[in-house]
């Protein structure tokens, strides 16, 4: 009897224990029950117009300094450093070769490589955008803030088709650039880049909006690119792309250049991407695209003609990789995708970009052309595998 009242006191105080800190946790650490980490970004709201929000009534601002001062703080310096192995010449190992150079074993064999960026401060949470390419293969990666404080940086996650990557510090107080509506920006929207070209510090240089929708240069899977001739130059990788109220529309991200510096032709990806691949990143670890298993090319006129089309429009499957969903579903090599979902298909990327936006298991009808007949055809969709390394 005395044993069951001493079990019944124990299972009691258990009970009240867990239940004590139950509420303590809902107290003190509400965030310890979330699934994901929780992550505030400031969004500015949708205006009708140009884009161009804040931009000073009857006429253009005489300064630019308010848009400057909001934004600065929230872009950071970006260092990365990663050990480079030096393989010893073959030659080396040939006694006569070298006794000219002496047997020191303490020829260096590694040595170290440096580089630098900038990144966006996107959450007071300490998350930041900047390139994949600023920080691919680093073994460290160094943040300097605006206010003079540093700090090493953790990679969140990186997606190298778009050329983004999140990264994490532990900082607090921490500025956070406001979102912008980059969806609608227009040709001649004046904006400022920010970043760290060439180490020289934290640097503004101010152009326009010369494009938008830039795609096929060849600088990553993705390419929905903004085109400026605000001055990008080497180390601004990954800085902020920020309109006159000082908002977010576009991460720098490459230049077009003959000698390696600004030839007034740069590109940002648009901030509403970036956005997207950062939030897929945290709430999936990765970010997932649909896939459907096919090579596609573009239709030439002198295809066209082959094919009996009026145009080029469309998307030629040159190949089906094998137990794809393409291939489950019976698509073979000379058929023509015309639409996906009732959306028309231009060429070959734009079909890749649409598949890419829907998610993996979704049912898509397509419309093709096969031997010279409409087809109809559902497809379910598979997931884009991941991209080979370099």
């Amino acid at each position: 009897m005395n044993t069951r009242k001493i079990f019944i006191f124990l299972l009691e105080a258990t009970i009240s224990g867990l239940a004590v800190a139950f509420v303590m946790i809902l107290l003190f650490r509400p965030q310890a029950l979330e699934r994901h980490p929780a992550v505030r970004i400031i969004e500015a709201p949708a205006v009708a117009g140009d884009g161009q929000q804040g931009a000073a009534t009857g006429g253009a601002p005489v300064s630019y300094a308010q848009a400057v001062r909001a934004a600065t703080p929230a872009v950071a310096n970006i260092y990365t450093s990663k050990t480079i192995t030096q393989q010893p010449h073959p030659l080396f190992d040939d006694p006569n070769f070298r006794r000219f150079f002496g047997d020191d074993p303490n020829l260096p064999s590694q040595r170290n490589e440096t580089s630098l960026g900038s990144g966006v401060i996107i959450s007071p949470e300490g998350y930041l955008l900047t390139n994949n390419h600023v920080i691919e293969g680093a073994d460290e990666i160094q943040v300097a803030l605006n206010d003079g404080r540093s700090a090493t940086a953790s990679v969140v996650g990186t997606d190298p088709e778009t050329d983004l990557a999140l990264l994490k510090i532990e900082l607090q107080d921490l500025p956070a650039i406001v979102f912008g509506q980059s969806d609608s920006l227009s040709v001649g929207d004046v904006v400022l880049a920010i970043g760290n070209p060439f180490g020289v510090g934290q640097t503004v240089t101010q152009g326009i909006i010369s494009a938008t929708g830039r795609q096929q240069l060849g600088i990553s899977t993705f390419e929905n690119f903004i085109q400026t001739d605000a001055a990008i130059n080497p180390g601004n990788s990954g800085g902020a792309l920020v309109n006159t109220s000082g908002q977010l529309v576009g991460i720098n991200t490459a230049i077009f250049s003959r000698t390696g510096g600004s030839q007034g032709i740069g590109f940002a990806i648009p901030a509403q991407l970036a956005k997207n691949v950062m939030e897929q990143i945290l709430q999936q670890g990765r970010v997932i695209r649909g896939w459907l298993g096919i090579e596609a090319q573009d239709i030439s006129p002198d295809l066209a003609e082959s094919f009996g089309l009026s145009d080029t429009r469309g998307a030629l499957v040159a190949g089906v990789y094998p137990r794809s969903a393409a291939d489950q579903a019976g698509l073979m090599p000379g058929d023509i995708v015309l639409q996906i979902n009732g959306r028309p298909v231009d060429d070959a990327k734009a079909a890749m970009n649409i598949i890419a936006a829907l998610a993996p298991g979704e049912k898509v009808d397509l419309q093709l052309k096969r031997n010279g007949a409409l087809k109809n055809a559902q497809i379910t969709i598979g997931e884009r595998p991941p991209p080979r390394a370099r």
